[in-house]
């Protein structure tokens, strides 16, 4: 039996929309305020994004680092900095928590900077 073309157009809007994606309202309002500050900063390049994990049984946010020598943030829903992976002079972070890239689970991209 034909499927009306409909139906397949509702599957593939189905599957697209299966992606991992957070809605804003289960972002931590601290975590949505850091958003929002660099939307008000200049546009970078590469464009900003947040990440969200699961790294050491809890829900963490990471900030990639955008430019040299920058320090990504790796922060746990209360904002609280809990180290940087990488960047900074030698690109290796502060050493606070080497096994991220290795141990995080789950990657959930929160936010995208679309500006250009």
């Amino acid at each position: 039996m034909k499927q009306p073309p409909f139906f397949s157009l509702f599957l593939i809007l189905l599957l697209l929309n299966c992606n991992k994606e957070v809605s804003s309202n289960t972002i931590p309002g601290c975590i949505a305020q850091k958003i929002e500050a660099i939307k008000k900063e200049e546009v970078r390049n590469p464009p900003a994004k947040v990440y969200q994990y699961e790294y050491q049984g809890k829900i963490v946010y990471f900030f990639p680092q955008y430019c040299c020598d920058v320090f990504s943030e790796l922060h746990d829903e209360n904002c609280t900095l809990i180290c940087h992976p990488d960047g900074g002079i030698t690109g290796m972070g502060d050493g606070k928590c080497s096994g991220f890239f290795t141990d995080r689970k789950n990657e959930v991209l929160i936010w995208e900077d679309e500006r250009s």
